[in-house]
């Protein structure tokens, strides 16, 4: 796949924006006050980057917003497909908003994401929701104007959810949703196959962005006044791969970090078997690049990790993390853990919990498995009943949680730089550490904090927050 191969023409482009303005005229004509939309978007930040970008190109289209489905005249469900909970929370909510139609025969329903990039899904959508009006898949967003503008002229359902390697469309407009922190992608798409993981399926392979485009965004970011800028990709550790240029991941970060600006960088996901020192270095080298890895391991053992196709050991990974803290002794780690994966055993769930204990993680997003139809793992004998891998979830939370009780203890008495990013309630603010520990602490008459840095003294520290106070 060549780097000029997965990017949208400039001709392919003003098309849409002529279909921007056909379907803005169409809308006038059908209906006497400004076109209101409700956007919601589920899981993860990829997803809600693509949602600002999604509620963008509806602004151009002269769409205004709404936060009430009931008084939308397009609703737009933007889906994930991680877990099979998140599934079934999306039908039971489409099936909830068909009354919506009948108050308004306009209204247009519609259903894109993850989800809907899957063949199954979709037709259940075709078949079961007979209301819903414009269905597409994670490929097509830039194509928004011309699907909702075919809509509008037949009238007929509209469907986008070809099978795609994936494309990345540059320029398009965006709508964000605040000014503090921004969500900056780099790549998108997947190639690993993570024999449990439905991502490269639906999100295709791995395509990066050109790093001039990267920067360019990165550059408006902070013109704006964003203080926290989080690098978006399925795999990070990827980044440049694509490309017919002489960048990585490593580079690029140096590269942004050399911008001019008082703001702080974050990345996600990054992949073990493509971490490496250099990165870790860079990290450790760069003043604005927090000090907070987010390294998901999955399990401890290594036979399921084969299982999984994750590429590395456990013994590479705890090399990885002895390594970070070496160069980073302050460093902030946080992974992904998967329980009772299928075919694993209690002992070898032992090791997952073994590899926590000595890497003394800061938090862990924790999931029990979850079967996702079209990956190998779907297949692979599961013996394990639910409620035993409940205990096992339960005996990985508890020592989390210890471990997370010991960390925040030992910040009492220190402070800490954090970036206040608004209320937790009333008079009391909140910011995040560089090692993305949530602190409270009081608001000062007389002192606007939000949107600005300040140094806060840890007096309470709780498991998994800290409150606080302005240091002196």
């Amino acid at each position: 796949m060549s780097s000029e191969s997965y990017f949208v023409s400039s001709e392919e482009l003003e098309k849409q924006k002529e279909y921007t303005a056909l379907a803005a005229s169409l809308l006038s004509v059908q209906l006497d006050h400004r076109p209101l939309a409700f956007v919601h978007t589920y899981g993860c930040q990829g997803n809600v980057s693509d949602g600002e970008r999604i509620k963008g190109i509806l602004a151009e289209m002269g769409y205004g917003f709404t936060d009430k489905e009931e008084n939308a005249d397009l609703i737009l469900y933007n889906t994930c497909a991680i877990r099979e909970h998140a599934e079934d929370r999306i039908y039971g909510n489409v099936g909830a908003i068909k009354k919506y139609k009948k108050s308004n025969p306009n209204l247009i329903i519609a259903l894109c994401g993850c989800m809907m990039q899957q063949q199954r899904v979709a037709e259940k959508i075709r078949k079961s929701y007979p209301f819903v009006n414009l269905v597409f898949g994670t490929h097509v967003i830039h194509k928004i104007p011309e699907l909702i503008y075919r809509h509008l002229r037949t009238g007929k359902r509209v469907f986008s959810c070809d099978d795609s390697d994936g494309v990345i469309a540059e320029n398009l407009p965006v709508r964000r949703d605040g000014n503090i922190k921004g969500w900056l992608p780099i790549m998108y798409g997947c190639n690993n196959f993570c024999s449990y993981c439905i991502v490269p399926y639906v999100r295709g392979r791995e395509r990066s962005r050109r790093p001039e485009d990267v920067i360019a965004e990165a550059k408006e970011l902070i013109a704006m006044g964003c203080k926290d800028i989080t690098l978006l990709g399925q795999n990070v550790n990827s980044y440049g791969k694509s490309l017919d240029c002489d960048i990585n991941f490593s580079k690029l970060l140096q590269q942004i970090n050399d911008l001019e600006g008082d703001f702080i960088i974050r990345f996600m996901t990054s992949h073990p078997k493509d971490c490496t020192k250099e990165l870790l270095d860079t990290m450790a080298r760069c003043d604005k690049v927090a000090k907070h890895l987010h390294l998901p391991f999955q399990s401890g053992n290594n036979r399921v990790l084969r299982e999984m196709n994750r590429g590395y050991t456990r013994e590479q990974y705890l090399e990885l993390a002895d390594y970070a803290r070496k160069v980073m002794p302050g460093l902030s780690m946080t992974s992904d853990v998967i329980v009772g994966f299928p075919g694993e055993t209690y002992e070898e769930f032992r090791d997952t919990l073994t590899l926590i204990d000595e890497v003394k993680f800061t938090s862990l997003y924790t999931f029990i498995f979850s079967s996702r139809p079209g990956t190998k793992a779907a297949s692979m004998p599961d013996p394990v009943s639910r409620e035993e891998k409940g205990i096992w979830f339960k005996e990985l939370t508890d020592l989390q949680e210890k471990i997370a009780g010991e960390r925040t203890a030992n910040m009492k008495g220190k402070t800490y730089t954090v970036l206040c990013e608004g209320y937790a309630k009333e008079g009391v603010l909140n910011g995040r550490t560089q090692g993305n520990i949530m602190i409270e602490f009081p608001e000062v008459s007389g002192k606007e904090l939000i949107g600005k840095f300040c140094d806060v003294k840890v007096t309470d520290p709780l498991t998994w927050i800290v409150r606080g106070e302005l240091a002196e």
